[in-house]
Protein backbone atom coordinates (compact mmCIF):
# COMPACT_ATOMS: atom_id res chain seq x y z
CA UNK A 1 0.00 0.00 0.00
CA UNK A 2 1.52 3.73 -0.16
CA UNK A 3 2.65 5.63 1.93
CA UNK A 4 0.78 8.44 3.38
CA UNK A 5 1.97 12.04 1.85
CA UNK A 6 0.52 15.50 1.32
CA UNK A 7 0.83 14.90 -2.49
CA UNK A 8 -2.11 12.17 -2.32
CA UNK A 9 -5.54 13.78 -0.58
CA UNK A 10 -6.85 11.24 2.35
CA UNK A 11 -9.90 10.48 0.26
CA UNK A 12 -7.87 8.59 -2.67
CA UNK A 13 -5.38 7.38 -0.54
CA UNK A 14 -7.99 5.42 0.78
CA UNK A 15 -9.80 4.53 -2.45
CA UNK A 16 -6.06 3.59 -3.49
CA UNK A 17 -6.19 1.33 -0.39
CA UNK A 18 -9.20 -0.30 -1.32
CA UNK A 19 -8.46 -0.92 -5.15
CA UNK A 20 -5.30 -1.81 -4.36
CA UNK A 21 -6.78 -4.77 -1.94
CA UNK A 22 -9.79 -6.11 -4.00
CA UNK A 23 -10.47 -3.23 -6.34
CA UNK A 24 -11.90 -3.94 -10.45
CA UNK A 25 -10.12 -3.57 -13.38
CA UNK A 26 -12.33 -0.68 -14.27
CA UNK A 27 -11.79 0.92 -10.86
CA UNK A 28 -7.90 0.30 -10.91
CA UNK A 29 -8.12 1.88 -14.45
CA UNK A 30 -10.19 4.88 -13.05
CA UNK A 31 -7.49 6.01 -10.18
CA UNK A 32 -4.54 5.16 -12.73
CA UNK A 33 -6.17 8.35 -14.87
CA UNK A 34 -6.48 10.09 -11.28
CA UNK A 35 -3.10 9.62 -9.68
CA UNK A 36 -1.77 10.56 -13.64
CA UNK A 37 -3.97 13.95 -13.33
CA UNK A 38 -2.63 14.48 -9.91
CA UNK A 39 1.18 13.94 -10.82
CA UNK A 40 0.23 16.83 -13.68
CA UNK A 41 -1.38 19.16 -11.79
CA UNK A 42 1.33 19.23 -9.19
CA UNK A 43 4.95 20.88 -9.52
CA UNK A 44 6.54 19.75 -12.44
CA UNK A 45 9.43 19.52 -10.17
CA UNK A 46 8.61 16.90 -7.33
CA UNK A 47 10.55 16.25 -4.44
CA UNK A 48 12.67 12.71 -4.72
CA UNK A 49 10.47 10.88 -2.38
CA UNK A 50 7.00 12.45 -3.80
CA UNK A 51 8.49 11.40 -7.41
CA UNK A 52 9.23 7.63 -5.71
CA UNK A 53 5.64 7.33 -4.28
CA UNK A 54 4.02 8.30 -7.78
CA UNK A 55 6.56 6.37 -9.34
CA UNK A 56 5.30 3.23 -6.65
CA UNK A 57 1.81 3.63 -7.17
CA UNK A 58 1.47 4.22 -10.78
CA UNK A 59 3.66 1.15 -11.74
CA UNK A 60 1.08 -1.09 -9.10
CA UNK A 61 -2.07 0.42 -10.49
CA UNK A 62 -0.41 0.03 -14.30
CA UNK A 63 -0.45 -4.29 -13.80
CA UNK A 64 -3.39 -6.01 -15.28
CA UNK A 65 -5.41 -3.77 -16.30
CA UNK A 66 -6.67 -3.25 -20.14
CA UNK A 67 -4.51 -2.56 -22.38
CA UNK A 68 -6.09 1.03 -23.86
CA UNK A 69 -5.58 2.33 -19.85
CA UNK A 70 -2.00 1.77 -20.14
CA UNK A 71 -1.23 2.93 -23.64
CA UNK A 72 -3.00 6.22 -22.37
CA UNK A 73 -0.66 6.25 -19.44
CA UNK A 74 2.56 5.93 -21.61
CA UNK A 75 1.22 8.42 -24.30
CA UNK A 76 0.70 10.55 -21.27
CA UNK A 77 4.15 10.59 -19.74
CA UNK A 78 6.32 10.08 -22.47
CA UNK A 79 6.50 13.82 -23.25
CA UNK A 80 7.22 14.49 -19.13
CA UNK A 81 10.81 15.82 -19.06
CA UNK A 82 10.43 14.45 -14.87
CA UNK A 83 8.20 11.31 -15.38
CA UNK A 84 8.34 8.32 -12.62
CA UNK A 85 11.26 6.80 -14.36
CA UNK A 86 10.11 2.97 -12.85
CA UNK A 87 7.08 3.22 -14.32
CA UNK A 88 8.53 4.99 -17.88
CA UNK A 89 10.75 1.64 -18.14
CA UNK A 90 8.37 -0.82 -17.27
CA UNK A 91 5.97 0.44 -20.37
CA UNK A 92 8.88 0.69 -22.74
CA UNK A 93 9.46 -3.02 -22.17
CA UNK A 94 5.88 -4.11 -22.41
CA UNK A 95 5.63 -6.92 -25.18
CA UNK A 96 2.77 -4.48 -26.78
CA UNK A 97 4.03 -1.88 -28.81
CA UNK A 98 1.12 0.50 -28.73
CA UNK A 99 1.74 0.98 -25.12
CA UNK A 100 5.62 1.09 -25.52
CA UNK A 101 5.98 3.12 -28.45
CA UNK A 102 5.24 6.56 -27.27
CA UNK A 103 7.90 6.34 -24.18
CA UNK A 104 10.08 4.81 -26.59
CA UNK A 105 10.37 7.18 -29.23
CA UNK A 106 9.82 10.62 -27.02
CA UNK A 107 10.86 9.74 -23.34
CA UNK A 108 14.03 11.39 -22.30
CA UNK A 109 14.04 9.85 -18.79
CA UNK A 110 15.35 6.22 -21.23
CA UNK A 111 19.00 6.70 -20.78
CA UNK A 112 21.65 4.94 -23.37
CA UNK A 113 21.67 1.60 -21.63
CA UNK A 114 17.56 1.57 -21.36
CA UNK A 115 17.76 1.93 -25.26
CA UNK A 116 20.41 -0.89 -26.03
CA UNK A 117 19.11 -3.24 -23.79
CA UNK A 118 15.71 -2.83 -25.46
CA UNK A 119 17.16 -2.66 -29.21
CA UNK A 120 18.51 -5.65 -28.12
CA UNK A 121 15.77 -8.32 -26.87
CA UNK A 122 12.48 -6.44 -28.21
CA UNK A 123 10.60 -6.48 -31.36
CA UNK A 124 11.32 -4.78 -34.65
CA UNK A 125 8.45 -2.14 -33.68
CA UNK A 126 10.12 -1.42 -30.47
CA UNK A 127 13.40 -0.56 -32.97
CA UNK A 128 11.53 0.97 -35.11
CA UNK A 129 9.86 3.38 -32.54
CA UNK A 130 13.56 3.77 -31.09
CA UNK A 131 14.78 5.28 -34.40
CA UNK A 132 12.55 8.30 -34.42
CA UNK A 133 13.87 9.36 -31.14
CA UNK A 134 14.74 13.23 -31.70
CA UNK A 135 18.13 12.40 -30.40
CA UNK A 136 20.32 8.63 -30.96
CA UNK A 137 23.61 8.23 -29.74
CA UNK A 138 26.32 5.96 -32.04
CA UNK A 139 26.11 3.21 -29.46
CA UNK A 140 22.48 2.99 -30.02
CA UNK A 141 22.26 3.46 -33.32
CA UNK A 142 25.00 0.31 -33.50
CA UNK A 143 22.61 -1.77 -32.11
CA UNK A 144 19.49 -0.68 -34.90
CA UNK A 145 21.72 -1.08 -37.64
CA UNK A 146 22.90 -4.28 -36.68
CA UNK A 147 19.87 -5.97 -35.37
CA UNK A 148 16.58 -3.89 -37.29
CA UNK A 149 15.18 -4.79 -40.54
CA UNK A 150 14.95 -2.44 -43.52
CA UNK A 151 12.52 -0.23 -42.39
CA UNK A 152 14.45 0.05 -39.13
CA UNK A 153 17.88 0.89 -40.66
CA UNK A 154 15.55 3.27 -43.35
CA UNK A 155 14.17 5.12 -40.54
CA UNK A 156 17.61 5.54 -38.41
CA UNK A 157 19.26 6.74 -41.51
CA UNK A 158 16.64 9.85 -42.29
CA UNK A 159 16.62 10.77 -38.92
CA UNK A 160 19.02 13.95 -38.65
CA UNK A 161 19.26 13.43 -35.56
CA UNK A 162 20.85 10.19 -34.86
CA UNK A 163 24.58 9.52 -34.79
CA UNK A 164 26.52 7.30 -36.25
CA UNK A 165 29.85 5.66 -35.00
CA UNK A 166 32.31 4.47 -37.66
CA UNK A 167 31.51 0.69 -37.15
CA UNK A 168 27.90 2.43 -37.79
CA UNK A 169 28.64 3.69 -41.15
CA UNK A 170 30.41 0.48 -42.43
CA UNK A 171 27.18 -1.84 -41.48
CA UNK A 172 25.57 1.18 -42.84
CA UNK A 173 27.14 0.78 -46.52
CA UNK A 174 26.87 -2.68 -46.01
CA UNK A 175 23.63 -2.83 -45.77
CA UNK A 176 22.82 -0.13 -48.44
CA UNK A 177 24.30 -2.37 -51.32
CA UNK A 178 21.14 -3.53 -53.95
CA UNK A 179 18.72 -1.14 -51.93
CA UNK A 180 19.24 2.19 -53.96
CA UNK A 181 16.50 4.22 -51.51
CA UNK A 182 18.77 3.46 -49.07
CA UNK A 183 21.70 3.86 -50.53
CA UNK A 184 20.42 7.34 -51.38
CA UNK A 185 19.29 7.98 -47.53
CA UNK A 186 22.79 6.77 -46.37
CA UNK A 187 24.88 9.19 -48.98
CA UNK A 188 22.73 12.25 -48.15
CA UNK A 189 23.91 12.11 -44.91
CA UNK A 190 25.98 15.21 -44.28
CA UNK A 191 27.64 13.87 -41.30
CA UNK A 192 29.08 10.43 -42.98
CA UNK A 193 32.84 10.44 -43.27
CA UNK A 194 33.93 10.87 -46.88
CA UNK A 195 35.63 7.30 -46.70
CA UNK A 196 32.38 5.63 -46.27
CA UNK A 197 30.83 7.61 -48.67
CA UNK A 198 33.12 6.76 -51.69
CA UNK A 199 32.52 3.08 -50.91
CA UNK A 200 28.92 3.68 -51.04
CA UNK A 201 29.31 5.44 -54.20
CA UNK A 202 31.69 2.38 -55.48
CA UNK A 203 29.07 -0.22 -54.29
CA UNK A 204 26.03 1.93 -55.63
CA UNK A 205 27.92 2.59 -59.43
CA UNK A 206 28.58 -1.22 -59.57
CA UNK A 207 24.52 -2.00 -59.07
CA UNK A 208 24.03 1.09 -61.64
CA UNK A 209 26.52 -0.60 -64.23
CA UNK A 210 25.26 -3.74 -64.12
CA UNK A 211 21.28 -2.07 -64.79
CA UNK A 212 22.80 -0.42 -68.08
CA UNK A 213 24.91 -4.10 -69.07
CA UNK A 214 21.96 -5.70 -68.83
CA UNK A 215 19.78 -3.22 -71.05
CA UNK A 216 23.03 -2.51 -73.18
CA UNK A 217 24.74 -5.23 -73.57
CA UNK A 218 26.48 -4.51 -76.75
CA UNK A 219 28.20 -0.97 -74.80
CA UNK A 220 29.54 -3.00 -72.04
CA UNK A 221 32.96 -1.51 -72.28
CA UNK A 222 31.63 2.37 -72.53
CA UNK A 223 29.40 2.06 -69.52
CA UNK A 224 32.32 0.74 -67.66
CA UNK A 225 34.52 3.75 -68.94
CA UNK A 226 31.76 6.13 -68.40
CA UNK A 227 31.00 4.85 -64.90
CA UNK A 228 34.84 5.30 -63.74
CA UNK A 229 35.15 8.54 -65.05
CA UNK A 230 31.57 10.00 -63.34
CA UNK A 231 33.15 8.38 -60.27
CA UNK A 232 36.51 9.63 -60.63
CA UNK A 233 35.38 13.12 -61.33
CA UNK A 234 33.29 12.96 -58.26
CA UNK A 235 35.93 12.09 -56.25
CA UNK A 236 38.34 15.05 -57.42
CA UNK A 237 35.39 17.54 -56.99
CA UNK A 238 34.83 16.07 -53.26
CA UNK A 239 38.23 16.05 -51.93
CA UNK A 240 38.32 19.27 -53.32
CA UNK A 241 35.93 20.53 -51.43
CA UNK A 242 36.35 18.21 -48.29
CA UNK A 243 37.76 20.20 -45.23
CA UNK A 244 39.29 17.24 -43.17
CA UNK A 245 40.93 16.09 -46.43
CA UNK A 246 42.62 19.63 -47.06
CA UNK A 247 43.86 20.02 -43.33
CA UNK A 248 45.34 16.32 -43.61
CA UNK A 249 46.86 17.24 -47.11
CA UNK A 250 48.22 20.62 -45.18
CA UNK A 251 49.37 19.12 -42.36
CA UNK A 252 51.62 16.46 -44.34
CA UNK A 253 53.12 19.03 -46.84
CA UNK A 254 54.00 20.35 -43.60
CA UNK A 255 56.24 17.67 -42.60
CA UNK A 256 57.11 16.59 -46.08
CA UNK A 257 58.42 19.80 -46.08
CA UNK A 258 60.09 19.55 -42.21
CA UNK A 259 61.73 16.18 -44.08
CA UNK A 260 59.65 14.28 -41.08
CA UNK A 261 57.43 12.26 -43.05
CA UNK A 262 58.59 8.56 -43.71
CA UNK A 263 57.64 5.31 -42.61
CA UNK A 264 57.10 5.53 -38.81
CA UNK A 265 54.64 8.77 -39.55
CA UNK A 266 52.22 6.91 -41.75
CA UNK A 267 51.89 4.03 -39.00
CA UNK A 268 51.26 6.85 -36.57
CA UNK A 269 48.84 7.89 -38.39
CA UNK A 270 47.31 4.38 -39.30
CA UNK A 271 47.60 3.44 -35.32
CA UNK A 272 45.27 6.27 -34.05
CA UNK A 273 42.99 6.16 -36.99
CA UNK A 274 43.92 9.44 -38.85
CA UNK A 275 42.39 7.94 -42.15
CA UNK A 276 42.96 11.72 -44.19
CA UNK A 277 46.18 12.29 -43.16
CA UNK A 278 47.21 8.11 -43.56
CA UNK A 279 45.96 8.64 -47.22
CA UNK A 280 47.79 11.87 -47.68
CA UNK A 281 51.13 10.36 -46.71
CA UNK A 282 51.13 7.76 -48.67
CA UNK A 283 49.74 10.50 -51.39
CA UNK A 284 52.48 12.16 -51.27
CA UNK A 285 55.57 9.51 -50.79
CA UNK A 286 54.08 7.57 -54.22
CA UNK A 287 53.32 11.08 -56.00
CA UNK A 288 50.19 9.70 -56.53
CA UNK A 289 47.12 11.80 -56.53
CA UNK A 290 44.82 12.00 -53.34
CA UNK A 291 41.92 10.34 -54.87
CA UNK A 292 43.77 7.11 -56.25
CA UNK A 293 45.55 6.23 -52.62
CA UNK A 294 41.99 6.86 -51.46
CA UNK A 295 40.52 4.62 -53.57
CA UNK A 296 42.57 1.94 -53.24
CA UNK A 297 42.50 2.18 -49.32
CA UNK A 298 39.18 2.37 -49.29
CA UNK A 299 38.29 -0.76 -51.32
CA UNK A 300 37.11 -3.93 -49.90
CA UNK A 301 40.24 -5.88 -51.42
CA UNK A 302 43.33 -5.75 -49.68
CA UNK A 303 46.04 -5.86 -53.11
CA UNK A 304 45.64 -2.82 -53.26
CA UNK A 305 46.91 -1.60 -49.89
CA UNK A 306 49.64 -4.27 -50.51
CA UNK A 307 50.64 -2.76 -53.74
CA UNK A 308 51.14 1.02 -51.88
CA UNK A 309 53.27 -0.28 -49.12
CA UNK A 310 55.76 -2.53 -51.01
CA UNK A 311 56.42 0.28 -53.72
CA UNK A 312 57.21 2.04 -50.44
CA UNK A 313 59.23 -1.00 -49.00
CA UNK A 314 57.02 -0.72 -45.58
CA UNK A 315 57.65 -3.29 -43.43
CA UNK A 316 54.84 -5.92 -42.34
CA UNK A 317 54.43 -4.16 -39.01
CA UNK A 318 53.22 -0.97 -41.29
CA UNK A 319 51.04 -2.65 -43.43
CA UNK A 320 49.54 -4.29 -40.81
CA UNK A 321 48.59 -1.11 -38.49
CA UNK A 322 47.17 0.15 -42.19
CA UNK A 323 44.86 -2.95 -42.27
CA UNK A 324 43.64 -2.71 -38.63
CA UNK A 325 42.93 0.60 -39.42
CA UNK A 326 40.24 -0.35 -42.32
CA UNK A 327 38.96 -3.08 -39.69
CA UNK A 328 38.27 -0.10 -37.47
CA UNK A 329 36.87 1.80 -40.72
CA UNK A 330 34.63 -1.02 -42.62
CA UNK A 331 34.48 -4.18 -39.99
CA UNK A 332 36.71 -7.57 -40.05
CA UNK A 333 38.15 -8.75 -43.53
CA UNK A 334 37.27 -11.92 -44.74
CA UNK A 335 41.29 -12.88 -45.20
CA UNK A 336 43.47 -14.79 -43.28
CA UNK A 337 46.30 -12.68 -41.83
CA UNK A 338 48.88 -15.41 -41.85
CA UNK A 339 48.00 -15.58 -45.80
CA UNK A 340 48.12 -11.60 -46.35
CA UNK A 341 51.33 -11.89 -44.88
CA UNK A 342 52.88 -14.58 -47.06
CA UNK A 343 51.72 -12.97 -49.66
CA UNK A 344 53.11 -9.45 -49.21
CA UNK A 345 56.38 -10.97 -48.38
CA UNK A 346 56.39 -12.57 -51.82
CA UNK A 347 55.55 -9.71 -53.74
CA UNK A 348 58.22 -8.06 -55.84
CA UNK A 349 59.14 -4.33 -55.76
CA UNK A 350 59.09 -4.97 -59.74
CA UNK A 351 55.54 -5.98 -59.73
CA UNK A 352 54.08 -3.58 -57.46
CA UNK A 353 55.70 -0.56 -59.75
CA UNK A 354 53.59 -1.82 -62.10
CA UNK A 355 50.68 -2.40 -60.61
CA UNK A 356 50.96 1.55 -59.88
CA UNK A 357 51.95 2.63 -63.01
CA UNK A 358 49.22 0.88 -64.71
CA UNK A 359 47.22 2.76 -62.35
CA UNK A 360 48.37 6.07 -62.59
CA UNK A 361 47.80 5.66 -66.69
CA UNK A 362 44.28 4.14 -65.93
CA UNK A 363 43.95 7.49 -63.40
CA UNK A 364 44.75 9.82 -67.27
CA UNK A 365 42.86 7.93 -68.97
CA UNK A 366 39.82 8.28 -67.04
CA UNK A 367 40.26 11.72 -65.91
CA UNK A 368 41.16 13.17 -69.74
Amino acid sequence: MPKRSSAFPAQLLDELDEALMRGKEAHRAALLRGVTDLFFAGNSDHSDDTLALFDDVLTTLAQNIEVSARALLASRLASHPAAPPRIVHALAFDDLIEIAAPVLSQSTRLDDNALIENARTKSQAHLLAISTRLRLSGLVTDVLVERGDTRVVMSAASNPGAEFSEAGYARLVERAEGNDDLATCVGSRTSIPRHHLLKLIARASAAVREKLRAVHPDAREAIDAAVRRVVANAQIRSAADDIDVMAAQLHVGRLHEASRLDEAQVAQFARESRFNETNAAIACLTSLPFVTVESMMAGSRSEGVMVLAKVLDFSWSTLKAIFDMRVGLQGPQSTDESFTKVSYERLKPSTAQQILRFHRMQQVREVS
